[in-house]
């Protein structure tokens, strides 16, 4: 039941005001063209039926990368989808039940995981872009991102800019095929807030995780809110949604959030960074020994050796964010540090109040600092320098490696049969990628969020040949437009293009 409009129709158009509500196919533009264009077995059309239990579905003839070494590569491949899951995935699939999707010239492989995206922040894209994480003193960075955001805008959101912020964030990245999100959401200054983030995640219709992290303006709910909310919102495992629980050790009260974790059984994520000095305190907690395979580290950057050590001992996982972690100051984004010592690493987006969430962009990152630091060291005349990563790296650190992370593997992360069938047709023959040479190469290398053509979640086309289904994107907008300038008149900051 959405909160806001009293709907229990998971797949409707949501809007904070008017709540309008219509099916996909009365939305989403480019539908019409779509039906044509798509075999009709039962006489209902694809879009609509996909990810219904008995609708068949054969993607066929495209360039198809598992990212299961037991599945394996096919340069012209088939992969064949029935309800929700992956049936088959095989160089030729007879299925004459099944409707056809044409994959020639596409590239088709599993959607991207961000394992730490903090999405009710969307509405104040770029407004920090060329901000730091923290005031160092340096009249130049006063406008920082812990003062601004953290202690500054965050506390004038009501429940419905966190909904508005998180549907729209969450439809984004679904159009970017970004199929997977840990929302990192701290903003539960009341019950009604996480309430309402819960809701924007669940209506994008895309899987998600919801964070429960620790803010700065919390009601009294927090953070025992979180048997609540575990209990009224994922009880079940048999969901799109999941939950994890935000431990910071830089705020006061963080060994209670850890014991309600566990009790719950809940994975537990932490900012790691040594801008606010937690390297001490990250230190003291690894000597107690009470890191663990359900520890999500996000950042890690400027951690001693043995810190290192006793994470990766522990089977922690680390989230990192290539980009902002280079543009915010956060310290150097340690991938050799996690590489060399066998950890699982996924990537994820952060901030869009400083960084692009394209998933492109993040895939770019990693690889490209990777490397330079490689080369660097072989241009050094160092012989044991790492081995450069390739593009096919990049591409398991973008999908599989998250969803280990987020304890998805089993549902998603590659195009395994048994697999919920979360899956992505990128366009191959588009002119920043035509001729085809190199699949993982032309994915990581040159292709961007105008490459995605069409988006499947556990079965469920949500983009389809170009068109994002089932909202009115420019209603939602101008509500986005008008959360952020209701934002920006509380905090007291003018809105000025070129500041």
């Amino acid at each position: 039941m959405c909160r806001l409009c009293n709907s229990t129709s998971t797949g409707a158009m949501h809007a904070i005001s008017g709540r309008t509500h219509a099916a996909p196919s009365e939305t989403a533009s480019g539908t019409a063209a779509a039906r044509a264009a798509t075999t009709q077995i039962t006489g209902a059309p694809l879009p609509e039926l996909s990810g219904e239990k008995g609708t068949r579905l054969l993607i066929k003839g495209g360039v198809v990368m598992s990212v299961d070494d037991a599945v394996g590569n096919f340069a012209k491949g088939d992969v064949l989808v029935e309800g929700s899951k992956i049936v088959e995935v095989a160089a030729h699939i007879e299925a004459t039940d099944a409707h056809v999707i044409d994959a020639s010239g596409k590239i088709v492989m599993p959607g991207f995981i961000d394992t730490h995206h903090h999405q009710f922040e969307t509405g104040l894209r770029s407004s920090l872009a060329d901000a730091i994480v923290v005031n160092d003193g340096k009249p130049e960075n006063a406008r920082n991102y812990y003062e601004a955001m953290l202690l500054g805008f965050s506390q004038h959101y009501r429940p419905e800019d966190v909904y508005i912020n998180e549907l729209y964030g969450g439809l984004a990245q679904l159009d970017a095929g970004v199929t997977t999100v840990m929302d990192v959401s701290q903003i539960h200054h009341s019950a009604d807030h996480s309430d309402a983030a819960i809701e924007g995640l669940r209506d994008a219709g895309r899987r998600g995780v919801f964070g429960y992290f620790e803010g700065w303006w919390e009601g009294k709910e927090h953070p025992g809110g979180a048997r609540r909310i575990r209990e009224q919102y994922f009880s079940s495992d048999d969901q799109l949604l999941s939950m994890v629980v935000g431990g910071e050790i830089y705020i006061e009260g963080y060994e209670e959030m850890w014991k309600i974790g566990r009790e719950l059984d809940l994975q537990i994520a932490l900012h790691v960074v040594t801008t606010f000095g937690m390297t001490p305190t990250f230190d003291e907690l690894a000597k107690k020994g009470v890191f663990g395979p359900d520890n999500i580290f996000i950042h890690m950057t400027g951690m001693t050796d043995d810190a290192w050590k006793e994470a990766a001992d522990a089977g922690a996982h680390v989230s990192l964010s290539v980009p902002i972690e280079m543009h915010m100051r956060h310290g150097e984004p340690p991938i050799q540090k996690a590489l060399d010592l066998g950890m699982s690493i996924s990537l994820s987006s952060d901030v869009e109040c400083t960084m692009s969430a394209d998933f492109f962009t993040q895939m770019r990152g990693l690889v490209t600092l990777q490397r330079m630091r490689a080369n660097e060291r072989a241009l050094s005349g160092d012989e044991n320098h790492p081995a450069l990563m390739r593009c096919a790296d990049a591409i398991r650190h973008a999908t599989i490696e998250g969803a280990k992370g987020l304890r998805l593997d089993g549902k998603t992360g590659s195009l395994t049969p048994g697999k919920d069938a979360d899956i992505i047709l990128l366009d191959a023959e588009a002119m920043n990628v035509a001729p085809l040479n190199n699949a993982a190469g032309a994915v990581v290398t040159l292709m961007d969020r105008s490459n995605v053509d069409t988006v499947m979640v556990a079965g469920k086309i949500r983009k389809w040949q170009g068109n994002l289904l089932g909202h009115d994107m420019d209603k939602l907008r101008r509500e986005l437009e008008q959360s952020r300038d209701y934002i920006f008149e509380k905090a007291g900051v003018a809105q000025d293009l070129f500041a």
